[in-house]
C-alpha cells in the first residue's frame, strides 16, 4: 500500500510541474515583453498617442540625428529599404519619414516588422505614435508599398546622446485571427 501511495503522489507531482512549466512557458513572452517596454531593455520602443506627443515640450535649440536600417529575414522574398537613411529632428517634435516594402514572390505574403533602437538606454525615450510595426503586413505578389512611421524623441533624452538609430527586420508572418482583425491580419494604408 506504501508503495501505491508514493506512485501516486510522484505522478500527482510530476502533473502539477508540467502544469507549471507550460504556464510559465505561455506567461513568459508577454511578461517579457511587458519588462522590455517598461525597462527599455532590448531597444524596443514605445507607444504614444497624439495628444501625448503633442504635449511634450519641444526643444528647437537641440538636435538629434536618427538613422534607418532595415534588414529582412532570410525565409521572406522581400526588399525592404527607408526611404531616406537618416533625419536629423529637434527632441519633443513629431516626425514623419516614410519605408517602402515590395513582395518578390508571385504569391500574397504576410510579414511583421520587429523595431530595435539603438543605444538601447535611449529606446525608453523614443516613441511612435504610427507605425507598420504595429500590424501584420499583407502584400499581394509583386505588390511595393510606402509605409510612414511617425514618432517623436522625448526632450527628456539624456543629452550625451546625439545619435540614435531605429531599425526594423521584418519576419514571415502567420495570420492574426480575433474578434477585430480580419483573419489576414490587418494592412496600414498609405
Amino acid at each position: 500500500m506504501n508503495a501505491t501511495n508514493s506512485t501516486h503522489s510522484l505522478v500527482r507531482n510530476l502533473c502539477i510541474a508540467v502544469i507549471a512549466m507550460f504556464g510559465f512557458g505561455y506567461a513568459l513572452v508577454p511578461l517579457y515583453n511587458q519588462f522590455c517596454l517598461a525597462t527599455g531593455l532590448n531597444g524596443r520602443s514605445g507607444r504614444i498617442t497624439e495628444q501625448a506627443a503633442a504635449a511634450l515640450h519641444q526643444d528647437l535649440n537641440r538636435n538629434v540625428k536618427v538613422e534607418f536600417v532595415t534588414n529582412v529575414n532570410s525565409n521572406l522574398p522581400w526588399n525592404f529599404r527607408p526611404i531616406v537613411s537618416s533625419v536629423v529632428i529637434h527632441p519633443g517634435v513629431e516626425t514623419t519619414v516614410e519605408f517602402e516594402v515590395r513582395n518578390r514572390s508571385s504569391d500574397p505574403i504576410i510579414g511583421q516588422a520587429i523595431p530595435s533602437i539603438v543605444p538601447v538606454e535611449a529606446s525608453k525615450f523614443f516613441s511612435k505614435t504610427e507605425c507598420f510595426c504595429f500590424s501584420q503586413q499583407k502584400l499581394a505578389a509583386g505588390e511595393t508599398r510606402r509605409m510612414p512611421v511617425r514618432f517623436v524623441v522625448n526632450p527628456k533624452l539624456p543629452q550625451q546622446v546625439i545619435t540614435l538609430t531605429l531599425g526594423y527586420t521584418f519576419f514571415r508572418a502567420t495570420p492574426q485571427v480575433s474578434a477585430t482583425t480580419p483573419a489576414w491580419g490587418t494592412v496600414s494604408k498609405s
